[in-house]
């Protein structure tokens, strides 16, 4: 089962975020890490364990009073010494800052998030009581400009399938892969296309995960959550295509995952960015494409066929629809759009009073 690869993958994440608390992290962060566990992923903790180590660090390289101290010596009380300008400060480092000899840069997107780690360790101490000011209470949050959506017209979705299935315009030596790797593109296009599903969704699909029978497969959403999706007929014939292929190969019968590498394994969520970049730069090659610009180009496809955004929503996986709303700004358009339409000012000559 696929459960298999979450809980190792899970388990990975873990081990990085115990030896980030055990070698950079005061003692006082774990209990947060484990008062947040029950409601966040082993991911989005990971991730705001390397979010705080560069705040901490920030603080005793570049604040004076803080000089004497490693990372592994920062107290709650030194935190809430902080004022709202140095927090300010710290968001203005992060900016351009550099890290093991490279620079790294940080929009607002990126000091968003930054400032979202530190906030909510604060807040879980402010709530226990261990911290009583907060100092980013009034530091306001990077503004988010709206993002440009990336997504697929209806003749570049055939276009992009057409390259996957004949190769036309690869280089030659992208063509010596595809001639092994045709038959598992065209799936992993297809599926991504025709559900929307996330990248590290499909990856984690296993071979007992796919029905045929009534076109469903299981995938393992944001959180652990075991969801059943369908497909349509047409994802079915590329999806059987591979799955056949698949399957024949006595050699993997003891390797779980539907899609592989090269090298018979679980392919990784890296080289599926890679399959799908090297054949959009031939059929869209002034598009930026990625695995998470085919989910907006299918739920902006599926708004469009239904008309409900709480079915997009539902079916991408969404707990809240303004998320839906967001991050498929064409879907908003066609809202606006359409109420357009359902308002009369007068009425058709017909209907006039005499």
């Amino acid at each position: 089962m696929s459960k298999t690869y979450f809980n190792n993958r899970d388990a990975a994440n873990l081990e990085k975020l115990d030896k980030i608390l055990d070698e950079d992290l005061p003692d006082f962060c774990r209990e947060y890490f484990v008062g947040i566990s029950a409601n966040t992923t082993t991911l989005t903790r990971l991730n705001y364990a390397y979010d705080i180590r560069t705040f901490f660090k920030y603080l005793v390289n570049k604040i004076s009073r803080f000089k004497s101290k490693s990372t592994k010596d920062v107290t709650p009380a030194d935190i809430e010494s902080l004022s709202p300008f140095e927090i300010e400060a710290y968001l203005s480092y992060v900016e351009i800052y550099k890290k093991d000899g490279n620079i790294v840069k940080n929009g607002a997107r990126g000091k968003s998030r930054k400032l979202a780690a530190i906030r909510s360790m604060i807040k879980y101490f402010e709530k226990k009581q261990v911290i009583r000011y907060n100092p980013t209470a009034s530091v306001d949050t990077p503004k988010l400009r709206d993002k440009e959506i990336i997504r697929l017209d209806c003749d570049e979705i055939e276009t992009m399938l057409d390259v996957v299935d004949t190769g036309d315009g690869l280089t030659e030596r992208q063509q010596r892969y595809q001639e092994n790797t045709r038959i598992r593109d065209l799936a992993i296009v297809s599926l991504l296309l025709g559900t929307g599903i996330r990248v590290s969704e499909l990856v984690g699909i296993d071979l007992d995960d796919v029905n045929f029978d009534d076109l469903s497969f299981v995938v393992t959403r944001k959180g652990g959550a075991r969801v059943i999706l369908y497909y349509s007929e047409e994802v079915a014939g590329y999806l059987y295509d591979y799955y056949t292929l698949r399957t024949a190969d006595e050699t993997l019968k003891n390797e779980p995952a539907l899609f592989l590498s090269l090298q018979k394994r679980r392919i990784t969520t890296r080289a599926v960015e890679n399959i799908i970049k090297k054949y959009s730069l031939v059929a869209t090659p002034l598009k930026h494409i990625t695995p998470h610009k085919l989910r907006s180009t299918f739920g902006t496809q599926l708004y469009r066929n239904t008309g409900d955004i709480y079915v997009v929503a539902d079916v991408l996986g969404h707990k809240d629809v303004n998320t839906t709303k967001r991050h498929y700004a064409a879907i908003t358009e066609d809202i606006r759009r359409n109420a357009s339409t359902k308002v009369t000012l007068r009425g058709t000559p017909n209907n006039k009073d005499e």
